[in-house]
């Protein structure tokens, strides 16, 4: 690349930078002034404010007034807010200020065109942009052809251009630090330099460097459903937290950040992530685990957590009971029960007052189904509760007169009594009708509960409903069908109903049991979410995936993950991709896979690839490293001092280092061993930890979606990985490392590593 080439482009960006300097004084000055002309607002607004209560229209006349001055408040923080925004964007320009420049013509005699792309979108007159946004619709171009003819979608349909450059920049505080001319792409020096870097507690945003295949996840706007395989490494989770700024930029005024809900496999995962929105500019969406999302509405139910789920060991039958409560067909089942409950079977409870029978539950159950069969759930349910008002109601009357509120009246004390007459004026005709004003209001008082009640359905009982339906299940499906005898079924059911006394709750039962009662109470879903994000999909089953169809109506969903890397569905996920196909229209239904792993060095995705039997494909990207290493100690104490030692040389070398242990009791006994022979680490036990700088233990149901430096796999031993379903855990365990892998055994080693070519790794 000449010198010339590199002081014309320097001077370019001086002078753009000298021209972002300038906005950012401006923005400065706005902020000020809208700071200023609030403080003065509300200073002025006791001043400014009449308030006039002696007639109606002085009433008016103050509410107006009030309304004015909110309006102008309102325009003050609206013009802040915005000023404040471009300058954050602004800060972030002058730094680096764009990425890539693209030359190109837009049609045989058009004069060739020069645009720069960066992180936000500068221009210095309305029409001249000096940076586009990389998510801007001509942006598309950098990302998804090479050089000549490429065609990319606008909001006014499909535009080809002839590209005659792509230049690439990395630009650090103002200043080229060396540019290139490619013909694809990204070029593979500016993928390389990016992923050499280390690791960190914190995911950067990466827009300098999406690939072809990534860029078209993050423009879809036609699927209904986009489904991503990708293998581990591959930028799914890059991919879709653009995905998530490219929808925001797009339907900007038509879409906020709080109408996009992504379901992250762990709370640790939404504290690594946490970042990258914001550095592209934009607020976070609304993000939470599945288990929060369950356990959010059902908070006296303590719902089994990831480390019980993961330690659980099903009996074959409590395995296919497992299999067919996450299954399609057990979703239909328990919407053909709910359907019937319109006819018959709703379980109803008494309406108690004062510990006697209020309402009784036979007589719920005749207005319940006293509506003709047009009532669904849903209005049958409101029309019972009108009902049950209507009663209550009519029993104020008949209560008023009953001793004990002549007591209650008698005993009142002055505040009490102040506070029954409110802002009631005290004049009545006699002492009767004001001891009837006092008998009313105490009545009510008294009858609230009763109120709350009626109107929050407590007079249905889901735990008794959700039993009944579990032991209906058996006249709905054929259970012979899969693999499930008369007497396992019913030993679960009754096992289900201790633990509901208990109240605890396997994950498998939360989401019929949340389905069910959405049923009956007729609800139909939060409309207002437009954009479901679901990470790490093959850890779902279907019922969860259709019930998520059903809690968000409206929404286009996004799913992704690696079905290489199911740990806790294990081989389920495999009919997973069938399942969808059902749920969905299959015209609106893409899938897209995404092969390259860039994540791992060549060495570790070959070593890795090979602990897979059938998996999907995975391809390594060209960036060399050292090989794994395997070593077998002859006991625990012999294993600590080689994980010592490694640790030791990861630190000399500065890279980051999680040790992943199987299960959480490997985990806590390993940590207190490290720290009694002096080392510094950290053990992350609950999903809800942060993640801390320095050296790791974590284990593996909570490894999922992160990204390390070093990983060293503990106990990578026949006694703790031999079953063919942990081929998929271990294989997770082992991708999470970037630049070195590490598998540390006592006795012998997994035999799961037996289909790795013994030139891939070295022992020690």
């Amino acid at each position: 690349m000449p010198d010339s080439i590199k002081a014309y482009e320097q001077k370019h960006l001086d002078d753009v930078v000298a021209k972002v300097k300038v906005a950012e004084e401006d923005a400065k000055q706005r902020i000020d002034v809208a700071e200023n002309d609030e403080a003065g607002i509300r200073k002025n607004f006791v001043n400014d404010l009449r308030i006039k209560t002696d007639s109606y229209e002085g009433l008016l006349e103050t509410a107006l007034s009030v309304r004015q001055q909110q309006q102008m408040l309102a325009e003050r923080q609206n013009s802040w807010q915005h000023a404040t925004t471009e300058l954050s964007t602004l800060q972030r320009l002058e730094k680096k200020a764009y990425f890539a420049r693209i030359d190109f013509q837009e049609g045989p005699t058009a004069k060739t065109e020069s645009i720069y792309i960066g992180l936000g979108s500068f221009s210095d007159t309305p029409d001249h942009f000096l940076i586009y946004d990389w998510r801007a619709p001509i942006s598309s171009i950098y990302y998804d052809g090479e050089l000549g003819d490429v065609s990319y979608q606008t909001p006014d349909g499909e535009q080809t251009v002839n590209v005659q450059l792509k230049r690439q920049f990395q630009i650090e505080d103002g200043t080229i630090v060396t540019l290139y001319d490619t013909d694809q792409t990204v070029t593979d020096q500016m993928l390389l330099s990016a992923l050499s870097e280390h690791s960190d507690t914190k995911m950067k945003s990466i827009v300098t460097t999406i690939q072809k295949e990534q860029n078209q996840i993050i423009r879809d706007t036609k699927s209904d459903l986009l489904f991503v395989q990708g293998a581990a490494g591959s930028g799914k989770t890059a991919a879709i937290l653009q995905r998530v700024a490219f929808l925001l930029y797009r339907y900007r005024g038509h879409l906020n950040a709080g109408q996009v809900m992504l379901f992250s496999p762990n709370q640790l995962f939404n504290d690594y992530i946490d970042q990258v929105l914001p550095e592209l500019g934009e607020h976070n969406m609304v993000q939470m685990t599945y288990y929060q999302y369950a356990g959010r509405r059902l908070p006296k139910i303590d719902v089994e957590t990831l480390a019980q789920r993961f330690d659980e060991s099903n009996t074959p039958a409590q395995k296919k009971i497992n299999q067919l409560k996450g299954s399609l067909a057990f979703f239909d089942a328990v919407t053909g029960y709910a359907d019937h409950l319109e006819s018959a079977d709703m379980v109803f409870r008494n309406i108690k007052f004062k510990g006697q029978v209020f309402i009784d539950k036979a007589k719920i159950q005749d207005i319940y189904y006293s509506f003709n069969r047009n009532y669904h759930l849903g209005n049958r349910l409101q029309a019972t509760k009108e009902a049950l008002i209507r009663i209550l109601n009519r029993r104020i009357s008949s209560e008023m007169k009953t001793k004990w509120v002549e007591e209650t009246i008698q005993d009142l004390s002055k505040q009490e009594l102040d506070s029954l007459y409110g802002d009631e004026p005290r004049e009545f005709e006699s002492s009767e009708k004001e001891m009837q004003f006092l008998s009313r209001k105490v009545v009510m008082k008294a009858f609230e509960p009763i109120r709350k009640a009626i109107v929050r359905a407590r007079f249905l009982s889901i735990n008794n409903q959700y039993v009944h339906m579990l032991r209906d299940i058996p006249n709905r499906l054929e259970l012979r069908d899969y693999g499930i005898s008369m007497a396992d079924w019913q030993a679960s059911v009754e096992e289900s109903i201790t633990k509901l006394k208990d109240h605890r709750m396997q994950l498998v039962d939360t989401t019929p049991y949340l389905y069910l009662y959405d049923k009956m109470t007729g609800k139909d879903g939060e409309r207002d979410m437009r954009y479901v994000f679901i990470d790490e999909i093959q850890d779902y089953n279907a019922f969860q995936l259709a019930f998520l169809k059903f809690s968000f109506p409206r929404a286009r969903f996004t799913m992704l993950g690696d079905l290489n890397q199911a740990i806790f569905t294990k081989e389920n996920s495999r009919t997973l991709l069938q399942e969808l196909s059902t749920m969905f229209d299959p015209d609106k239904t893409r899938v897209v896979q995404l092969t390259q792993s860039y994540r791992s060095t060549q060495q570790v995705t070959d070593f890795t690839k090979h602990i897979l039997k059938n998996g999907e494909a995975v391809t390594a990207f060209a960036r060399e490293g050292e090989l794994p290493t395997v070593t077998v100690a002859n006991d625990e104490a012999g294993a600590l001092k080689k994980v010592i030692a490694q640790v030791q040389k990861n630190e000399a070398d500065q890279e980051t280092t999680a040790i992943i242990g199987k299960d959480l009791a490997d985990c806590r006994a390993l940590t207190d061993q490290l720290k009694a022979a002096g080392a510094s680490v950290t053990l992350i036990q609950s999903e809800n930890q942060r993640l801390a700088p320095g050296t790791i233990v974590v284990p593996s149901f909570l490894a999922k979606g992160l990204e390390f430096d070093a990983i060293i796999v503990w106990q990578a031993s026949a006694s703790r990985y031999a079953a063919e379903d942990e081929r998929q855990l271990l294989y997770t365990i082992c991708s999470r490392a970037m630049h070195r892998l590490s598998l540390v055994a006592v006795g012998e080693v997994s035999p799961l590593l037996s289909d790795v070519p013994a030139e891939e790794y070295t022992v020690i």
